[in-house]
């Protein structure tokens, strides 16, 4: 049985993991919801973005659950009920261009518990997939892109201010988003003068 035939014929609670915008804006029903950790998965800006933070010609980059390392991030206990319903809304919204392949991955709960957890993981085979990036070079792109729903920038800061909101640290998160800023504020000065 795959995982996801797993996450949708179990019986019983679901437990969701979420490491970016799920985290703060889930849009799904949920019973609980708790501080957790995955291991074997780490936060990185390594989507491709071609039409909300970038375009084909000029890519920005989004939030992926790359293999190494571990992430902190929330995860929501489904009500059974739910179950079936939260799952199609996850992968209406998770799986438009499939870059994202749905698991069950083991979670560490805030409470010590150890439970599966649907999540949503790169494909590294994906033409979306940029790979792991410098901080400088996820920088540079971050500096230039420009989506639909806006500047691959403005993408970045914010999902750094729900994370210090969260007590959440990415150290290389973090560093990308000072070096965009370094950058800016370096193209701000030369344009004055």
């Amino acid at each position: 049985m795959t995982d996801e035939e797993t996450a949708e014929q179990e019986g019983g609670n679901l437990w969701v993991f979420g490491y970016g915008s799920l985290m703060w804006n889930p849009g799904f029903a949920h019973r609980s919801v708790q501080a957790a950790t995955t291991f074997g998965y780490r936060r990185a800006l390594c989507v491709r973005s071609y039409v909300h933070r970038g375009t084909e010609e000029r890519p920005g980059l989004v939030l992926g659950l790359d293999r190494g390392g571990s992430c902190r991030g929330m995860a929501f206990e489904v009500e059974a009920a739910d179950r079936a319903a939260v799952v199609a809304y996850l992968r209406e919204r998770e799986l438009v261009t499939h870059v994202y392949k749905e698991r069950l991955l083991p979670v560490m709960l805030a409470d010590g518990r150890r439970v599966p957890a649907l999540g949503y993981v790169i494909d590294r085979a994906h033409v979306q997939y940029a790979g792991a990036l410098k901080a400088e070079e996820a920088a540079l792109i971050v500096a230039d892109a420009r989506g639909r729903s806006g500047e691959n920038v403005d993408y970045v800061q914010n999902t750094l201010e729900h994370l210090r909101a969260m007590n959440i640290r990415d150290h290389w998160l973090e560093e990308v988003g000072r070096r965009v800023e370094t950058l800016l504020a370096h193209r701000r000065s030369a344009a004055v003068v």
